[in-house]
């Protein structure tokens, strides 16, 4: 498949993700990944170190299904919701059905009394392969720019 083609399909499936979020149906989020996956948010300067573990973890997408009942359920924290804003994916390589790419984003975070705010910025580093006609996630390590998080996590990013 040739990088225009791979670029397009990625592009959808990031907007369908960022969209996904953004609209609260947070109960659809792991179906963006395959059943054995790694999903990791951590920061520029642990990810340059090599530092394995994150603020978010998840190694699989049963895990990531646990986070969305957690949320929902057991978790008490302020109302907010998202916006995010995801730039052009530079493709890293292809080989054996899997792209690596690079996606920068932003988050917007809006808070219950209105109250706009950059949550976050940096880049999606993401393998991607083809399941059954659609694009999934193997693999997504949320890469924030900064050393300096809210502790307030909630929503995936």
């Amino acid at each position: 498949m040739d990088d225009l083609h791979y670029t397009h399909r990625i592009n959808q499936l990031n907007a369908e993700y960022a969209r996904c979020i953004d609209d609260d149906r947070i109960e659809a989020w792991p179906d963006f990944f395959v059943a054995e996956c790694l999903y990791k948010i951590t920061t520029a300067d642990n990810h340059a170190r090599g530092r394995e573990a994150g603020l978010v973890y998840a190694d699989s997408r049963a895990m990531l299904q646990d986070r969305v009942a957690a949320l929902r359920e057991a978790n008490i924290y302020e109302r907010q919701r998202y916006r995010h804003l995801t730039g052009v994916p530079s493709l890293l390589s292809q080989s054996d059905g899997m792209v690596a790419v690079e996606v920068p984003f932003i988050v917007i975070r809006i808070m219950r009394d209105g109250t706009s705010e950059v949550f976050a910025t940096g880049r999606y580093l993401d393998q991607v392969v083809e399941v059954t006609g659609q694009l999934r996630f193997r693999e997504r390590i949320v890469v924030c720019d900064s050393h300096r998080f809210d502790t307030l996590v909630a929503l995936p990013l």
